[in-house]
């Protein structure tokens, strides 16, 4: 899209006393760790269990979409910046063109971290593993003929697939780099099929 242009810029410096503390490995923020996957987890759960606790469909509904809402703006606005230093978003300018705006922490000048390892696994993993469990489930409801549940399902690939979508992005960069580190590893794979053509043969 001609109109999607990219943008990088530094994050506000409100860690930055922080970033002069060596880099551990312990959970540095217990409370934005735990949200980051307090809703996704449970919009899980009552998706799995709503017909055991209520009969009433709209009350699931309204209670796993309230729950996936939550947890779009938390893990848009909080959890991403506090556990692994990254933001997205999307504005329009005046002249009505979209722009991706991507920020980073800014590393100091000591070379150290304000994000802890411990907490970089856990936002990854709950940013990768619960989209993939929503389309999971998406699948499952269509094969099922589970109509009703569609929506349901789809509302959560959807939040949880955008951001999931805006954090690869903001990690590796537009779509151009996405496309680059792609061919680069097809590339490599090819080259060692080629120099290695035994290694690839069953034995």
């Amino acid at each position: 899209d001609s109109n999607d242009d990219i943008e990088d810029v530094s994050l506000f410096d409100a860690d930055d006393d922080v970033s002069r503390r060596s880099k551990k490995s312990k959970i540095r923020h217990p409370v934005a760790s735990f949200f980051h996957l307090f809703f996704r987890v449970s919009a899980i759960v009552v998706y799995l269990l709503c017909e055991l606790l209520t009969s009433s469909f709209i009350a699931c509904m309204v209670t796993i979409i309230l729950l996936l809402s939550c947890d779009f703006w938390a893990v848009k606005n909080v959890t991403g910046r506090l556990m692994v230093g990254l933001r997205w978003w999307n504005q329009v300018d005046d002249d009505g063109r979209s722009h991706w705006v991507f920020e980073a922490r800014k590393v100091s000048t000591q070379g150290s971290k304000t994000s802890s390892e411990a907490e970089s696994r856990i936002f990854w993993l709950g940013l990768i593993t619960c989209p993939m469990i929503w389309v999971i489930f998406a699948f499952s409801a269509l094969f099922s003929f589970k109509v009703k549940w569609l929506a349901v399902v789809v509302m959560g690939v959807v939040l949880q697939g955008a951001n999931l979508y805006g954090y690869i992005r903001c990690k590796v960069g537009s779509r151009k780099n996405l496309t680059s580190m792609a061919t680069s590893y097809l590339g490599k794979q090819f080259l060692r099929q080629v120099r290695f053509p035994g290694f690839w043969k069953p034995s």
